[in-house]
């Protein structure tokens, strides 16, 4: 069996070779080469110690030498390549305390995560496959390399990683993996926010977010994942529009959405809100009014727990709480301020988000018509190019200071928002002078 190796990867292997050592590209580019993919990266095992890594290449940086990694750099391109070893005990089930160099190759792949990632290959020797790593892949199965118990406890971070292959790849998880991750599930408190959150967003961007996120329920994995969606699961809305429990017809809409992080991220939070908004109304029909700003909280708070950046904690929380902002009749003025609330850059990102919710419904023909007016009169403004935010108007507060003689405060910002809520109604008022007539209105009007 011939696998392609990219030159670069090829140069570091026969380097070790004609220094007498030994050297295999392992791991998920061997997977991916199998299922013909392109690999995203290649990590490359070696019998070398690290210091005799350093030694051969001209360009390393000691990424862990404590665990055996060196990275070398073959022009700008980076190779991450790590001495073949045995782990110690694990006690914090993230990284062994300790790690025994070895020089035979298979122990270094026995202390893999799953069969699947247990490949090696040089063209020198071919595919070592110790572990029947290739009979599964042929089945689409994901199955723990050895001892699952074993596994997951060395890392309970590869009970995560399990799903997300399997959402990714499309796989199924094999019965004593699958039995171990919901035995083991505990170990997750042990996990920081950022090893969780990286694995949520494989997931969620990958093939099939909405298998694994099935998964984190069945497994019961939820509470130590999302613990904020808990209350969604099997909650019943009452309502004609909908015939899925809250969960459900979030997972309907996360798979409705494009494979971009921010709506997904959106279509996972959106209906957050409705198990602490929820009541019958005078016809025992379940409503969810204020839900969206409800969950925008909820939104806020999960993501910040999550440990995700400022600007997407923004970007979602938004899009959350204008969900439901399908306007009927879309007015201009209207359409214009939606636009602003939630930004030129994600006006898109909302339109995604809103037919996704809207496919998702149980009656959905005249949500959806109404919608597609919303959203063909709204690219009809934004190609006009009018103004939409502040940034827009033909005055900015640093004139306000100068030309009204007043001192900074939050005035500046009351007065601007007075100035684009004229313009959006009026575009012909932006300009200088008349912004600067109106600012002078608006001021007097206060001081009355």
């Amino acid at each position: 069996m011939n696998i392609f190796i990219p030159e670069n990867v090829q140069f570091i292997i026969d380097e070790f070779y004609k220094n007498g050592f030994e050297a295999f590209m392992v791991g998920g580019c061997i997977r991916d080469a199998l299922l013909l993919k392109t690999p995203k990266d290649y990590d490359i095992a070696t019998s070398a110690l690290p210091n005799d890594t350093i030694s051969l290449f001209n360009k390393t940086i000691p990424t862990g030498l404590k665990h055996g990694t060196v990275t070398v750099l073959i022009g700008p391109e980076p190779f991450e390549v790590t001495t073949y070893r045995k782990d110690g005990d694990y006690k914090d089930n993230r990284r062994p305390d300790s790690v025994k160099f070895v020089t035979d190759i298979r122990d270094d792949l026995s202390r893999r995560d799953f069969t699947i990632n247990a490949f090696a290959y040089n063209k020198k020797i071919g595919l070592l496959d110790f572990f029947n790593g290739k009979e599964d892949l042929n089945k689409k199965l994901i199955r723990s390399c050895g001892n699952p118990d074993k596994r997951f406890k060395e890392d309970a971070l590869r009970m995560l990683r399990a799903i997300r292959f399997s959402s990714q790849l499309d796989f199924s998880i094999e019965d004593e993996t699958l039995k171990s991750i919901e035995k083991n599930k505990e170990l997750l408190k042990n996990i920081s926010s950022e090893r969780i959150r990286d694995e949520l967003i494989k997931i969620l961007i990958s093939k099939n977010p909405k298998k694994g996120l099935n998964l984190l329920k069945e497994l019961n994995l939820l509470e130590y994942v999302l613990p904020e969606i808990v209350p969604s699961v099997g909650f019943n809305q009452h309502n004609p529009y909908h015939n899925e429990d809250v969960f459900s017809h979030i997972l309907s809409v996360v798979e409705n959405s494009p494979n971009d992080l921010i709506v997904r991220l959106s279509a996972l939070f959106h209906d957050i809100g409705k198990p602490d908004s929820f009541f019958f109304d005078e016809n025992n029909k379940g409503r969810f009014y204020g839900h969206n700003t409800v969950g925008e909280k909820i939104t806020k708070k999960a993501l910040r727990r999550l440990k995700f950046d400022n600007k997407t904690i923004d970007r979602v929380s938004k899009l959350v709480r204008e969900h439901m902002n399908v306007l009927d009749p879309p007015t201009k003025g209207a359409i214009k301020r939606l636009i602003g609330r939630v930004s030129l850059d994600d006006i898109y990102n909302l339109f995604s988000l809103q037919e996704a919710d809207i496919k998702s419904l149980a009656i959905n023909k005249e949500p959806l018509a109404k919608f597609y007016i919303m959203k063909e009169k709204a690219i009809e403004i934004i190609n006009l190019k009018e103004p939409i935010s502040i940034k827009d108007l033909d005055i900015d507060g640093s004139a306000l200071i100068k030309e009204l003689n007043i001192k900074p405060s939050k005035i500046i910002g009351e007065i601007l928002n007075h100035l684009l809520s004229l313009v959006i109604d009026d575009p012909s008022l932006n300009s200088y002078p008349i912004l600067l007539e109106n600012a002078t209105k608006y001021i007097k009007t206060l001081g009355n």
